[in-house]
């Protein structure tokens, strides 16, 4: 043992005057070696570390994407084209012209793997080499341009087996609760010992690797001071381990977070997007959503122009007929929290806009109600301001995950559609009361001017969701289900989408 012991010293010793390290490092390799041998044949050892990330849960938000069925055989730009031929795509100069880019793309990663670091790289290599992948692509525009339509077409198209589509959103979501868990995790320390600082963002990363390495954002967008306290960290690390991002958004990334609180400490997050994805735009003023749209009516109802309950009841009644269950309310449970679901019939629930966006709710509960039901109606929905902000956001947020799951939208409203929200500034006062507040929070000087305060950023997200609702009142919205069902197989829901359709 002795022999065995002194071999592996001098040949760690050889190897370590080779990579010219200090004496310091060859006697803490030497020891080491040399307790593991004592030690043997132990074949355990602990350690004051928090659980390796592979004892820890998978990210949530990586698990509740959405699932997009991938087509193999072409590449984006032959996929596009062959839309057009078909007349399902109308054809724009464009719109061609970003998908020749994202034919780039998909060739640059057809083949592609981050490098995963070896032996001789964890133990002699830089603590944190780069290993940086492809360049990705983040395409900005205006409401209804087709930007998701493009992404999805890359994902599609797209070999690869770790790859993932999620609502961007509901990624940062899932992001700050598996960092909470990590913190959670660590071991609590004696008495009068001294913390030591804990970084989790890197674990964090670690499993999102594990996981997907091609991530597809839609509705990349900043809004919360948390969210953009942690980008830069994050998105550095994944880029660094060979992640590549596609993204879309309704901002250029200079515009991401203006005006926000702190917005200082986020701004070198947006050279770290722009070095690892190319900026294209699609801003050529065209929304193809609002294109041979239905008027007001049939799935949209105004209450101050129709008996609205009375219609919501007979198109409910008519929706519950097929589903072969009894109506009954229904408790839906997420993370020891419950979801009360008022009356509901199979895949066909019924709710108030209080249920929804005056309680308590998040983007996780909105998921949860999209895996359980197809077919949601919403009664009562007020007219919104920048004075209802709250609620403004929570239903803005539950819009995005309705489109995002393709579940079908019936509702009524004090107002039609366009008048649903107001999307004037806040007046004078309320920013003096802005202003008052970040004095007494002892907050930056421009942090008044905040576009949390002004309303900029809810204004920016209220023509997304008129622009989201309006398509979904449409047959081919509510058809594009079937054709998703019918491909998997399912075809219990086919009926509903055609009949409710065919009222349009």
């Amino acid at each position: 043992m002795a022999r065995n012991v002194a071999f592996v010293s001098q040949g760690f010793c050889l190897l370590c005057r080779r990579a010219r390290l200090s004496g310091h490092i060859v006697t803490r390799l030497k020891t080491t070696v040399a307790t593991a041998a004592v030690q043997q044949p132990v074949t355990t050892t602990t350690s004051t570390k928090i659980e390796t990330p592979a004892k820890i849960e998978p990210l949530e938000a990586l698990s509740s994407d959405i699932t997009v069925e991938p087509v193999l055989t072409i590449g984006p730009l032959k996929y596009y084209l062959s839309l057009v031929r078909k007349g399902e795509l109308k054809a724009d100069p464009h719109q061609k012209k970003i998908v020749r880019h994202l034919q780039e793309l998909h060739d640059r990663i057809e083949g592609y793997e981050p490098k995963q670091p070896g032996f001789w790289d964890k133990l002699f290599g830089p603590k944190k080499k780069k290993r940086p992948g492809p360049k990705g692509a983040y395409l900005y525009g205006s409401v209804g341009s087709g930007k998701t339509m493009l992404m999805d077409m890359l994902y599609r198209c797209s070999d690869v087996d770790k790859k993932k589509r999620i609502h961007f959103h509901s990624f940062m979501l899932d992001v700050h609760a598996k960092i909470h868990q990590l913190k959670k995790q660590q071991p609590k320390l004696p008495a009068g010992k001294k913390p030591v600082p804990f970084d989790p963002i890197p674990i964090v990363a670690d499993h999102i690797l594990d996981q997907s390495w091609l991530l597809c954002f839609d509705e990349f967008q900043v809004t919360d001071i948390a969210d953009a306290m942690i980008l830069k960290r994050l998105f550095t690390e994944l880029f660094n381990k060979g992640v590549v991002v596609i993204a879309t958004s309704n901002r250029h990334p200079n515009d991401l977070y203006k005006n926000g609180l702190q917005r200082s400490a986020f701004v070198p997050f947006i050279k770290v997007l722009k070095d690892h994805c190319e900026t294209m735009s699609l801003k050529q003023g065209i929304d193809y959503r609002q294109i041979g749209m239905p008027a007001d009516g049939e799935l949209y109802f105004d209450k101050s122009h129709c008996d609205a309950d009375a219609q919501l009841d007979d198109i409910f009644d008519e929706l519950s007929v097929r589903e072969k269950t009894a109506m009954e309310p229904r408790v839906l449970h997420l993370l020891g929290r419950t979801i009360n679901v008022p009356i509901c019939c199979g895949g066909v629930a019924d709710f108030r806009f209080y249920d929804l966006c005056v309680k308590p709710r998040s983007a996780a509960d909105y998921i949860r109600i999209c895996e359980e039901f197809h077919t949601i109606i919403i009664r009562d929905i007020p007219q919104m301001s920048l004075n209802q902000r709250t609620e403004a956001r929570r239903f803005i947020t539950l819009i995005d995950t309705f489109y995002d799951h393709k579940v079908r939208l019936v509702c009524s409203a004090d107002v039609p559609i366009k008048e649903l929200f107001l999307t004037t500034l806040l007046h004078e006062d309320d920013i003096k009361a802005a202003r008052i507040m970040v004095a007494d929070l002892e907050m930056a000087a421009d942090a008044a001017n905040a576009s949390i305060f002004t309303g900029e950023e809810e204004i920016f997200a209220f023509e997304r969701t008129l622009s989201r609702m309006t398509e979904m009142r449409t047959a081919e919205y509510w058809m594009s289900r079937d054709e998703e069902s019918a491909d998997n197989g399912e075809e219990d829901e086919t009926e509903n989408g055609m009949d409710v359709a065919e009222r349009l």
